[in-house]
């Protein structure tokens, strides 16, 4: 084993104290930021109605527990409408990847889906779906919950096809010619050796699809189901103060805090894998 030399020593103790400098230097910076902000905004004109208005401490203590109730249902509507959405992506990506003419119909149904569901606004889906549909009075029709949540998955499943698809397309040619000479099927090779790798490169924009669709589930307070938007807005129109709408956005955030975080890191590792493959 190599003992290290004194310049090598004398690099990385220069190193740590640079370190230690940096985090010094960032953590004064923020610091001062964070009382010229506090000092600026205490001290604008109207800071008293802004806070009695939006972040009054005892109408936040008893709307929390509403509005925490409520964001259960958010989360359950999130981990449903998520699963659904990544199969039905990944079944039209899948349809749209057909090379052969006779899969031409599945192909144009796949990318007429996509088309229409990636520029219809998710409202008017919403609205479609929780409203217009229980008004042909069918036998057997869900729930307004399972409608919304329905429009919901086929928005975000179109978002999701593309991306998908785009990973797909991603992987070389020569990948998909390999595997088949190995004798694998069509279908085997896809399942072994174009969707691991196209997933792996598609991982930070599904994440950030899943981040987006966090928030817009928010959106199903529209047809009605008491959510955690809802339930802001019924404390919200007894006491008339809008700080039941901060606590939602704040439980919001917090909820999309480890999403963004998970996101962020998996972005990075591929940034990173992506430098050391070019380094190569």
């Amino acid at each position: 084993m190599f003992e290290r030399s004194a310049v090598q020593l004398q690099r990385e103790a220069y190193r740590r104290r640079q370190t230690i400098l940096s985090v010094a230097v960032a953590a004064a910076s923020t610091l001062a930021l964070g009382f010229l902000l506090y000092f600026a905004i205490t001290g604008a004109p109207g800071w008293a109605r802004v806070k009695r208005s939006f972040f009054d401490p005892h109408i936040a203590r008893r709307a929390l527990p509403a509005v925490l109730h409520g964001l259960w249902l958010n989360i359950e509507l999130l981990a449903f409408c998520a699963a659904g959405a990544l199969l039905l992506g990944l079944g039209i990506a899948l349809l749209r990847t057909l090379r052969r003419p006779v899969f031409f119909p599945l192909r144009a149904l796949a990318g007429g889906y996509t088309y229409t569901f990636r520029g219809l606004p998710l409202i008017i889906t919403i609205y479609l779906f929780a409203f217009g549909v229980p008004g042909l009075r069918l036998r057997g029709m869900p729930s307004v919950l399972v409608l919304g949540g329905a429009a919901l998955v086929l928005t975000y499943g179109a978002y999701i096809a593309e991306v998908f698809r785009a990973g797909i397309e991603s992987v070389h040619p020569s990948q998909r010619a390999a595997a088949r000479s190995l004798g694998l099927t069509y279908r085997q090779s896809m399942r072994h050796v174009v969707l691991p790798q196209a997933v792996r490169r598609i991982a930070p924009p599904l994440l950030n699809d899943l981040v987006a669709m966090q928030k817009d589930v928010g959106l199903i307070s529209l047809a009605g189901p008491v959510d955690a938007i809802r339930a802001a807005q019924i404390e919200t129109s007894v006491s008339y103060n809008y700080t039941p709408y901060i606590v939602a956005g704040a439980l919001f955030v917090l909820l999309a805090v480890p999403l963004v975080a998970v996101t962020d890191a998996v972005t990075l590792r591929a940034a990173r894998r992506q430098s050391a493959e070019a380094g190569l």
